[in-house]
């Protein structure tokens, strides 16, 4: 059966044919859906930091995009309440620290509420610019902040990338199903 001969508001596509599947239930979209949805969703894994003048910040972050090519633009997203969020909203600049397959230990670290992030064991230092940036990071690119969009109980911070370093290569880190993964490529 053809989709357009009963959906006149779909656009006619020869051979285009709809079987519904009888396991399919649609449910609103409530906080235990969308956090199984997403669970489900492979992210990458960066540490996001920044310092405003009152010390570095920093935080784990799956929510990092491209947002466009020409200029180079970024975004991620942080809760209003997040401990990071007062310097973030105050800094210029901030650096991306993206992080390799074995470090899951710096991503949990810095996805850990209460406790001195930058303390040892981490390693970091600050760039010729001033920000905070991971020592044992594989790569990290430093951006300009550009714009910050209040989103529900979020913000969307969108960032112009100025400098990158690629210091290795490397595989990086996800996150997937509750717990820190990496890509199974062939050899």
């Amino acid at each position: 059966m053809s989709v357009h001969a009963f959906n006149p508001a779909l656009p006619s596509r020869p051979g285009l044919t709809v079987v519904p599947d009888p396991e399919d239930v649609e449910r609103t979209v409530d906080a235990d859906i969308f956090r199984s949805v997403f669970r489900r969703h492979a992210a990458g894994v960066v540490v996001i930091t920044a310092d405003a003048g009152n010390g570095p910040v920093g935080f784990t972050a799956t929510s990092l995009v491209s947002v466009s090519l020409l200029p180079p633009l970024v975004s991620f997203s942080i809760a209003t309440t997040a401990s990071s969020w007062p310097t973030v909203h105050r800094a210029d600049s901030l650096v991306i620290n993206f992080l390799d397959a074995g470090q899951h230990e710096i991503a949990g670290r810095f996805a850990t509420s209460g406790v001195d992030r930058f303390a040892e064991p981490t390693r970091w230092s600050r760039l010729r610019t001033g920000e905070p940036v991971l020592d044992e990071a594989p790569s990290y690119l430093r951006g300009l902040v550009e714009h910050r969009f209040a989103v529900a109980d979020h913000h969307i911070v969108v960032a112009r990338l100025a400098t990158h370093a690629e210091r290795r290569e490397h595989e990086p880190l996800l996150y997937h199903d509750g717990r820190y993964a990496t890509t199974d490529r062939p050899s």
